[in-house]
């Protein structure tokens, strides 16, 4: 059977959404295979599917045959239509100047003081000036000789062993606990490729011609790369620096080698190589260096993700020109512009280092916020809180000072698995984001999916118009036997810290009475088991223009209102917010999206409820102070934004 979609997927299936992607096909016993233009490739191999091509708003079809492929089927479409599919949600965005071909490689631009300097692409933002640390590890070469036939089968025995232990290698860096989410996703993606068979099985092709093992798996991985290297797509561009890099660790296995080490860079040294590895920089001692030099590499390689999210400025792109910092001392990197300056003068020093203090100040001045209980001149607490979907995101919203979530998205969990959670999963997680922000609150929604987001164990109808159908409050109340459970772990997690729930894409105010009969059910129900629990606040998120039109009377039936103002602003200007041609329309500072949010506003002050909002609207310092005139005393936001929202709050409340 087979069904045809359009990706939704931001920037479509590259590394690490093909990876995971991969990940969800091999979940299934069904052959299964993704179709473009024609062009089939089997769903289990993150090299050819990468290698499709598959990009945002591009037609696909599923096709799947054995005994779970409606399953199969439902699982993979719903991941494909999922916009935040494959992203992580504490991964820095590229910086501004993101196209690999805006800046052309190695050009020599005239630098500050007048100093000449390189050129590259400004793939992570931030000034950097310190020692030069040159990583040129020695290029490998293959033996270059023809076995003879009866050292074939040994050399294939040789090679998947160091496949094998290449493979261990990451496992074994995959468990440990220091690895951000976005340096897992990394290593994960890189793992895959190292147990491709497009690699693997090019490099025992090239073995079987007589060819050594280290020859085998330097062309076979040179093949691929030359195929990412050709598809019109920056992101897979990317992806050819990937496969050399592990290509080179299966030969540092083959050869017993251990590849140079990052372990001895000075503290805050700019790191310079013609390339590095994913690999080799996500195990670095990435507190240490200052900033990135890389000959390879744009604004989409891993190399620029994990830089971004360790706050490391880095210029890529640079090509033979990096040759000309082997025997630097000094540099001075410029990460939003793409600028590298050798052994500067006396002057363009101090010109760095003056830009280097002042975003440390800048940072600083953020930092003593993050401990912060901001307040107005009236003595009203304003909660910043953080929106996460994950337990992995708890230490972000942490080191960012969130008091407690404002948003949990419990969709998140459901999509993760091939079967819909448990209610002990479901209780376990709900009661570890409760147990970690105590006693700050912590604001879960409830099932939040539809026809363009469906999960494997719910079979969604075909709609025209999904955001305006079965999702929601309106599919759970649909469905008790999944909303039960839901409510049921909710109930549980509750005693283990301040639980509150709210219910998605409310209407009507039957929907929130429905809900309550099913939260009193369920508690009944935990008593005579003799199951421990706790009852938990209820409040509905405010999304749709008819929940904004009700909101007096909602606001008698609920404890809280949180302001959705993503979906909102869809809705009240009617424009959908993943169509670009309409992107100018989706703006919250609209008239009547404030509009919109000031009624809702005064409804819940009136009710005397609290009134908070959950969209990343509340991150921003523009409309933050008119959000809190509105009578709003909660702001949820990704942890990226809490330090400066913080900031913002103070500031009005000390009348600057």
């Amino acid at each position: 059977m087979e069904r045809s979609t359009i990706v939704r997927v931001h920037e479509g299936l590259h590394a690490r959404p093909a990876t995971r992607f991969v990940k969800l096909a091999k979940g299934f016993e069904s052959d299964v295979e993704l179709v473009k233009d024609g062009k089939a490739v089997s769903a289990k191999s993150s090299v050819k599917l990468m290698l499709l091509a598959v990009k945002e708003n591009q037609e696909v079809t599923v096709r799947a045959n054995g005994a779970d492929a409606i399953e199969a089927i439902e699982a993979l479409i719903g991941y494909l239509e999922n916009p935040k599919a494959g992203l992580d949600e504490d991964d820095p965005q590229p910086a501004a100047n993101t196209g690999e071909d805006t800046v052309p490689a190695s050009e020599p631009v005239p630098a500050v003081s007048g100093v000449a300097g390189l050129r590259g692409v400004a793939a992570s933002e931030g000034v950097a000036i310190g020692p030069a640390f040159a990583h040129f590890p020695p290029d490998i070469a293959g033996q270059g000789r023809m076995l003879q036939a009866e050292e074939i089968a040994g050399e294939i025995d040789r090679f998947r062993a160091a496949v094998a232990a290449v493979q261990a290698r990451m496992d074994k860096a995959l468990a440990q606990d220091t690895l951000s989410a976005g340096d897992r996703g990394i290593i994960a993606a890189l793992r895959d490729i190292a147990a491709d068979d497009s690699l693997t099985g090019e490099a025992e092709k090239a073995i079987k011609s007589g060819n050594d093992a280290v020859s085998a798996v330097i062309t076979a991985a040179s093949t691929i790369a030359a195929d990412f290297s050709a598809v019109d797509d920056h992101y897979l561009n990317a992806r050819a620096d990937d496969v050399h890099a592990v290509g080179r660790q299966i030969c540092l296995a083959l050869l017993g080698q251990d590849d140079a080490s990052l372990e001895n860079i000075p503290e805050g040294a700019i790191l310079i190589a013609d390339d590095i590895g994913a690999w080799d920089l996500a195990r670095a001692p990435l507190k240490r260096i200052g900033g990135v030099v890389c000959g390879h590499g744009g604004a989409t390689s891993h190399i620029a993700i994990i830089a971004r999210s360790h706050g490391i400025p880095a210029v890529l792109g640079l090509g033979d020109q990096v040759n000309a910092l082997r025997g630097a001392r000094e540099v001075a990197v410029d990460g939003n512009g793409g600028q590298v300056i050798v052994d500067p003068d006396a002057a363009t020093r101090a010109d760095f280092a003056a830009r280097v203090e002042a975003a440390a100040k800048e940072r600083a001045g953020l930092a003593v916020f993050k401990t912060v209980t901001p307040k107005l001149a009236d003595g009203r607490v304003i909660e910043v809180a953080a929106n996460i979907g994950s337990l992995e995101e708890i230490e972000a919203a942490q080191e960012a000072g969130a008091m407690g979530v404002g948003l949990f998205r419990t969709e998140l969990l459901f999509m993760r698995h091939m079967h819909l959670p448990s209610e002990d999963m479901q209780a376990e997680t709900y009661a570890a984001l409760a147990k970690a922000f105590a006693p700050y609150p912590v604001i879960v929604r409830t099932l939040d999916i539809g026809g363009d987001k469906p999960i494997a164990g719910i079979e969604f109808p075909d709609e025209e118009n999904p955001f305006l159908g079965w999702r929601g409050i309106r599919m759970c109340l649909d469905r008790p036997d999944i909303f039960k459970r839901q409510l049921r772990a909710l109930l549980r997690a509750a005693v283990h810290g301040n639980i509150k729930v709210m219910l998605p894409m409310v209407s009507d105010i039957s929907e929130v009475r429905q809900t309550r009969v099913l939260v009193a059910e369920c508690a009944a129900e935990l008593k005579v088991q003799g199951v421990l629990h706790a009852a938990f606040d209820l409040g509905v998120m405010i999304e749709t223009p008819a929940a904004v039109l009700i909101a007096p009377a909602l606001a008698k039936e609920v404890s809280f209102f949180s302001i959705g103002t993503n979906d909102l602003t869809q809705y009240i200007m009617a424009a959908d917010r993943l169509n670009p041609t309409v992107a100018k329309l989706n703006d919250v500072a609209n008239p009547a999206v404030m509009s919109a949010i000031e009624l809702t506003a005064k409804a819940g002050v009136a009710a005397g409820i609290m009134v908070g909002m959950c969209g990343e609207a509340a991150g921003r310092p523009d409309l933050i102070p008119a959000f809190l005139e509105m009578g709003l005393t909660e702001l949820s936001m990704s942890p990226a934004s809490i330090q400066r929202a913080k900031k913002t709050i103070t500031a009005m409340a000390a009348g600057r």
